[in-house]
């Protein structure tokens, strides 16, 4: 076993204390993971004011009015707050309510590049407040980018933080800054060198946080082997490609996991039946009451489909909206859980005042406590994305007997094996090309396939019993970790 490592993981959001999507899930079941291989570990992440109840989550004041100093001329008062992810795993909240605490949302700020550079800034200063002396600052997504850089830079004379080393996890690389990368005019472009603006200077929100944090990472990892291999590519680079090119001997690609204990249809209280791979017949009995509760006919042969993840092009709503209104026809009911684009959902509350009784959408907002309902009670789940990094949806569905239709991309091809007939193969049904005609083949080569109890059976099996646990991918990050210190330049992580 490699030795007891001190590490710190910074994230912008962390279930169930504030969540927007897969990030937040990866925030608490990955530490926890790492903490019981026996490490030392603790988490920092925003308090957002409006969002996280200190009471609800027992938060305690543990630094109050800390002068944490941005740059020669500016500098602001924070205040730090203790809770736990679970015994002995910390997580500390940095409070500013001047940028935390005035929205109900997490993000969408017209500054937004100020208030995560205050945090990074925040989180660091907290890290010697605390006397931890990390070995490794594992950095997640584009809202933690500074810290690499700080950590070349600012912060290199810290005493506390000398021997740390960064990780930067990119979780979707669309997402660099605090706006779309692609609307930032040629000469605000941030070329990752230059030092840092006043957070009082508009061009502080043209600074590119995961460019930064790409250029000065000790490892860069990202969240499946595919999505490694894509985004060195220009059609998914998003620009960065060629900075990813040029490190890739410090890029890695390690699938996600989901937390077993957290998501496990054996005795999840969010389901009416509880159910396991051994008794797969109960499931039938989560999928009448689903129907029943959300007003769809209550159907048994009938195909159930479900959609749980934000309602946005990337997730390939898109195209399955331009062949809705044909697979409404056929004998099948579909239920799309989550928030995003208001014209795909205006469009989905178009098509329910149409089809009553077969099509439904629910804002994840309100419904999330259903979530695994929705998969326990559904026959196939559907992501077909454009472009996914991971996707932890996919692997939950799984979990619950809920096989996903999917595109081969990023972690969907990597944690989904299309359905084989003639070998009796396959976890699920995944298709190729970007369009919708793909989509309906393979989701009528999925309603075919469920004609067939048996080999039906077998699926739903295979997918419940797939090995997609954290254990595996944490013991991967602590390889990584280690590679990190002792800053070798090797290849892939080993399998």
């Amino acid at each position: 076993m490699p030795k007891k490592l001190n590490i710190v993981h910074i994230t912008s959001e962390i279930a169930p204390f504030s969540k927007t999507g897969g990030l937040a899930d990866v925030a608490r079941s990955l530490p926890k993971a790492i903490k019981r291989l026996g490490h030392e570990v603790l988490i920092i992440t925003p308090l957002y004011g409006k969002v996280i109840s200190k009471k609800e989550h027992n938060l305690k004041l543990v630094f109050e009015n800390i002068r944490i100093y941005l740059n020669s001329k500016e500098a602001i008062n924070v205040n730090y707050w203790k809770g736990y992810s679970m015994k002995d795993l910390p997580i500390y909240f940095v409070e500013n309510k001047k940028y935390f605490s005035k929205r109900k949302t997490l993000y969408g700020s017209t500054h937004e590049n100020a208030r995560f550079l205050i945090f990074d800034v925040a989180a660091l200063k907290l890290i010697s407040l605390l006397k931890f002396e990390a070995d490794i600052v594992h950095c997640h997504d584009r809202q933690t980018g500074l810290i690499p850089f700080y950590l070349k830079t600012d912060f290199r004379y810290s005493k506390t933080l000398s021997k740390a080393k960064t990780i930067f996890t990119i979780h979707n690389l669309i997402f660099q800054m605090g706006k779309n990368w692609w609307e930032v005019p040629p000469d605000k472009k941030d070329y990752g060198h230059k030092r840092i603006p006043h957070i009082s200077d508009p061009d502080i929100e043209y600074i590119n946080f995961a460019k930064r944090a790409i250029l000065s990472a000790d490892i860069i990892s990202t969240v499946s082997e595919q999505y490694r291999e894509e985004i060195m590519t220009k059609k998914f680079g998003q620009d960065l490609h060629r900075i990813l090119k040029n490190r890739e001997d410090r890029l890695f690609g390690i699938v996600n996991g989901i937390d077993y204990n957290a998501y496990n249809p054996d005795n999840d209280p969010g389901l009416f039946k509880n159910y396991s791979y051994k008794k797969i017949h109960r499931k039938k009995i989560n999928k009448e009451y689903l129907q029943k509760k959300f007003g769809l006919a209550i159907k048994q042969e009938t195909a159930l489909l479900c959609a749980t993840s934000r309602v946005t092009f990337q997730k390939g709503f898109e195209i399955l909206l331009q062949i809705l209104e044909h697979l409404l026809k056929m004998d099948l009911q579909i239920i799309i859980m989550g928030d995003g684009d208001k014209n795909y959902i205006s469009q989905f509350k178009k098509y329910h005042k149409k089809y009553p009784q077969k099509i439904v959408w629910l804002p994840f907002s309100k419904n999330q406590k259903h979530e695994t309902l929705v998969y326990a009670g559904s026959d196939f789940f559907m992501l077909p994305s454009h472009h996914e990094p991971c996707g932890i949806n996919q692997l939950i569905a799984m979990r619950y007997g809920c096989v996903p239709i999917v595109r081969k991309v990023g972690g969907l091809y990597d944690t989904v094996e299309n359905f084989d007939p003639g070998a009796n193969k396959g976890t699920g049904f995944s298709f190729d090309k970007f369009d919708p005609l793909s989509l309906h083949g393979a989701i009528v080569r999925a309603l075919e396939t469920r004609k067939y109890k048996d080999v039906w059976r077998d699926i739903i099996v295979r997918a419940m019993r797939e090995s997609n646990s954290w254990e595996i991918p944490a013991k991967k990050y602590i390889s990584l970790y280690m590679k990190a210190i002792r800053n070798k330049k090797v290849g892939k992580v080993k399998k």
